[in-house]
């Protein structure tokens, strides 16, 4: 299931309502000195650094970008000629001219959007890094501000003295990004252009600030408050129900009829959708109403089996959850979605009483792969020799144990391997934690919503995909209403919230 990942860089300006004021200026004050991530891409292009150190960058990386602004010639590798470069920061500029009305603004962001359609991607990546340093703060205005406001802490000074501080720490590239969604198109183009940054990253990190501004925004425009949410049925703009198609991502829809009946009587799909966006779901999920808790996936896509009369439900098992714009990643209304989706079913269908997931765990089998010589040495002495009798191999083996898996699909129930990867599972979901949180990103996604581990399903996803992630396995997440605050806290404190079905599987 894809959930909008989560760790990236902070941007320059902390969540207000999470910290105090003395707290959060610091923090932000902090990013923009010297040797900060924010604050190392930002050197003025007319100092002796910038100028001496062309030849340094030429072998060690590529040439700064204040030095292609200042030169006549382009190097090899590079994409933009000195002369275009200098033509688009001027356009960016202007953009952001004080002396320009909103519509003039507008007319300018639309014509350099038209203009960067047509470039290559190595071209944008260069307007890009214009964005990310070239409309950065003031960092000496900050520096003033900054003395401004320690001075007056603890006077009747002190508020207004952080205002001051808070205006200058606004960049002129928060300002330029909010122009270009003046144009009807523009809130798009930022989307997408985020899109596109996002993978290059980690190769050049001096695209850090413009991302974290994008982030920054974007948490802004796409509040949950701004968005609408709307169920989609066989009814809906056949563009609609293609884009359905185009981004499912946890199981595949093969036709139209596999679409049809996803969105019959008995099923249900809902997205969030932005104003500015129209006809493009932002997240969408899917939903079979039943009478129990599903196993496996394929009765939910049988276009054969019987249709469940929507009133006589009493439980919504939600299949399928999927993001549609890489750019949004790290803004999170997929926990909204539920939520929402979960009162509007209960307004229709007063009946239903259960709400819970059929969910891939999609890390599990690399997961053992790297920890199933710890697992096995957990055993007790009884559950080694028996393992290690299936295996033909005493004492258990990882080799042995890894290739066995392979062919979990004709492993019989009685199978102390397929136990064991029961067992397994069950330690992957209920126990493995990266820094508090747990190492399955469904499991992160659902569990900080305040699901619990409920239920591991054998062959619940014979396919292919199904079986490379967790040999097949599949989990159900329950949303017990009444306790989604308790497995929250439980979860802020390092503990998973699991049913005593997954407690008994833990390997002691």
């Amino acid at each position: 299931m894809l959930v909008p990942a989560a760790d990236h860089t902070d941007d320059f300006y902390a969540t207000f309502h999470l910290m105090n004021a003395s707290d959060w200026i610091t923090r932000s004050v902090s990013r923009l000195r010297p040797g900060g991530e924010a604050g190392a891409s930002k050197t003025p292009p007319n100092t002796a650094k910038s100028r001496g150190s062309s030849t340094a960058a030429a072998e060690d990386g590529p040439r700064p970008l204040a030095d292609r602004l200042e030169a006549t010639l382009r190097r090899q590798g590079e994409a933009l000629t000195p002369r275009a470069l200098r033509r688009a920061l001027t356009d960016l500029q202007a953009v952001i001219d004080p002396t320009v009305s909103d519509v003039e603004a507008g007319r300018r962001a639309h014509a350099v959007v038209l203009w960067y359609a047509d470039l290559k991607p190595e071209e944008r990546h260069d307007v890009w890094l214009l964005m990310s340093e070239r409309f950065a703060p003031d960092v000496q205005k900050v520096s003033r501000a900054r003395d401004r406001h320690e001075a007056a802490m603890g006077t009747p000074d002190e508020a207004q003295a952080e205002i001051h501080l808070r205006r200058a720490l606004v960049s002129p590239r928060a300002r330029l990004l909010q122009r270009f969604v003046i144009d009807p198109d523009g809130m798009r183009f930022l989307v997408e252009l985020r899109g596109q940054l996002l993978p290059q990253l980690k190769a050049d990190r001096r695209l850090l600030p413009l991302d974290a501004e994008l982030e920054n925004l974007f948490s802004t425009w796409f509040d949950v408050a701004f968005l609408e949410l709307q169920r989609i049925s066989w009814d809906s703009p056949a563009s609609l129900i293609e884009k359905l198609i185009q981004y499912e991502a946890v199981h595949d829809i093969k036709s139209w009829a596999d679409v049809k009946n996803r969105l019959d009587s008995d099923r249900r799909c809902y997205g969030f959708f932005h104003p500015r966006l129209p006809g493009t779901p932002l997240i969408f999920v899917e939903v079979a109403l039943v009478d129990h808790v599903s196993e496996g996936i394929a009765p939910l896509l049988d276009e054969a089996a019987v249709l469940v009369r929507p009133a006589k439900a009493t439980t919504a098992i939600f299949y399928s959850i999927s993001s549609t714009q890489a750019g949004l990643r790290g803004v999170s209304f997929g926990d909204s979605l539920i939520k929402r989706v979960v009162e509007t079913l209960q307004e229709e269908l007063p009946r239903l009483k259960t709400f819970a997931t059929l969910s891939p765990i999609p890390g599990f089998r690399a997961w053992l792969g790297k920890n199933a010589a710890e697992l096995l040495g957990r055993l007790n002495e009884k559950q080694a020799t028996e393992l290690g009798r299936a295996l033909n191999a005493q004492p258990p083996a990882v080799d042995r144990l890894l290739a066995v898996a392979d062919q979990a699909a004709e492993l019989n129930p009685k199978s102390p391997v397929r136990h064991f990867l029961l067992q397994s599972a069950a330690e992957f979901l209920g126990r493995a934690t990266l820094e508090g949180k747990p190492v399955d990103p469904v499991a992160r996604f659902h569990l900080g919503n305040g699901a619990r581990v409920e239920q591991l399903n054998w062959a619940g996803d014979p396919s292919p995909k199904g079986h490379r992630q967790s040999y097949g396995l599949m989990v159900n997440y329950l949303y017990d209403l009444k306790r989604l605050d308790k497995h929250r806290s439980m979860l802020a404190q390092g503990k998973i919230a699991v049913a005593g079905a997954i407690e008994d599987l833990f390997i002691q």
